[in-house]
């Protein structure tokens, strides 16, 4: 063991109140840091999920056709063109009205490809009851829907498109996306079923997709785009969601702003301590220096109890930063047992935390490191 390290130890063992308090203060920065930035890419992962996690996040549409035959074409270059897309499905989406003799309302029919759709869509874990239309002519309409028009599952339910064609429709299934909106105005079936009510042939209306990286989502539209040719036009959802966009990259710049700041609280905190301890030590530090011990050896003693400090911090952190995440997924809870924010134990992330916490450290120690280097240990003695 270098003669720097056991010096180390043994300064911070004489003073144990001192070290505790440092540890302590490290171990709070790091557990700050690390319940603060899970929190927030807690809350950023809910509100993605919420508002674009259930859409389409790249959708193509042919400029001078309602509806185009080409889908698969497209799909199949689309997909081997860039491996970030994920859920490449075609949809036929037709206005209709449904209800029954007495009441009817207008409704949107959404033609999917139910087994690639459902990355996006998520159906099947929505149903509330039946099962998804396994034959043209089923459908599956929205909780809020079916209490207004009062069926239910294996009801048939009447179809008026806007082109006056009629169709009877059995309901093989109840859905809820937890949206009103979508639960009153969505009718889910198949592609097949859209064009037999409207009677057109094997056609799409767009090509909807997702991406794995959301915010790579532009990037990839235009490079789609280029792929292409100008006879289509993409949309992506950062062009059509700015303001949430805004949002979203505020919450990442704040909470960067936050780790910064508790870094920079922590790096004055040593820094400021050690350098009392040079103080503290001098006396030491000149004995050890008349006895032939080199500044070099003297500066490590400094370096060596910033590391001791920040390993002892750091690992405190980690576990008190754990126990908040867990203390706050166990309380904070929606009365139907859900957890309030879905926070995901990143351990590269937690890990990350704590080796800032190292190095600021070591960092810190430079200060007083070199401050006890430059003693000169006839003036410590003889000045006591």
């Amino acid at each position: 063991m270098p003669l720097a390290f056991k010096i180390a130890l043994r300064f911070l063992k004489s003073s144990k109140g001192q070290t505790i308090l440092i540890s302590l203060g490290i171990a709070v920065g790091v557990s700050v840091q690390i319940f603060i930035g899970l929190l927030i890419q807690g809350l950023q992962k809910d509100l993605i999920d919420t508002t674009i996690g259930r859409t389409s996040q790249i959708t193509i549409y042919e400029k001078d056709k309602k509806d185009f035959s080409g889908y698969e074409e497209i799909i199949s270059k689309a997909g081997m063109k860039d491996d970030r897309l994920i859920h490449l499905s075609a949809v036929l989406d037709r206005p209709v009205f449904v209800g029954t003799d007495e009441s009817s309302r207008s409704v949107l029919m959404r033609g999917l490809e139910l087994d690639r759709s459902e990355g996006i869509y998520r159906t099947k874990k929505s149903l509330v009851s039946g099962e998804l239309p396994r034959e043209t002519g089923q459908i599956l309409i929205g909780k809020d829907l079916m209490e207004e028009i009062e069926l239910d599952v294996g009801d048939e339910v009447s179809v008026l498109t806007t082109d006056g064609r009629n169709a009877r429709l059995v309901i093989s299934g109840i859905f809820d996306f937890g949206v009103s909106n979508i639960n009153q105005s969505w009718i889910i079936t198949t592609k097949e079923t859209v064009a037999m009510t409207y009677g057109l042939s094997d056609l799409a209306g767009a090509v909807e997709m997702q991406v794995k990286d959301i915010f790579a989502a532009k990037e990839i539209a235009e490079a789609l785009s280029d792929e292409l040719g100008d006879g289509y036009f993409i949309l992506n959802w950062q062009d059509q969601n700015q303001e949430l966009l805004s949002g979203l990259n505020g919450q990442s710049i704040s909470s960067i702003m936050i780790q910064i700041f508790v870094l920079v609280a922590v790096v004055l905190g040593i820094a400021s301590v050690l350098a009392i301890t040079v103080i503290q030590k001098s006396r030491q530090i000149g004995i050890l220096k008349a006895m032939g011990i080199k500044d070099r050896t003297a500066s490590m003693i400094f370096l060596f109890q910033g590391l001791i400090l920040g390993l002892a911090g750091g690992v405190l952190g980690i576990l008190l930063g754990s126990g908040l995440l867990v203390m706050f997924t166990s309380f904070a809870k929606n009365p139907d047992g859900s957890a309030v924010i879905n926070i995901t134990f990143d351990a590269a992330f937690i890990l990350f935390s704590g080796m800032i916490a190292l190095v600021s450290a070591v960092a810190a120690s430079l200060i007083p490191a070199r401050k006890s280097s430059r003693l000169s240990p006839i003036e410590v003695i003889r000045n006591g």
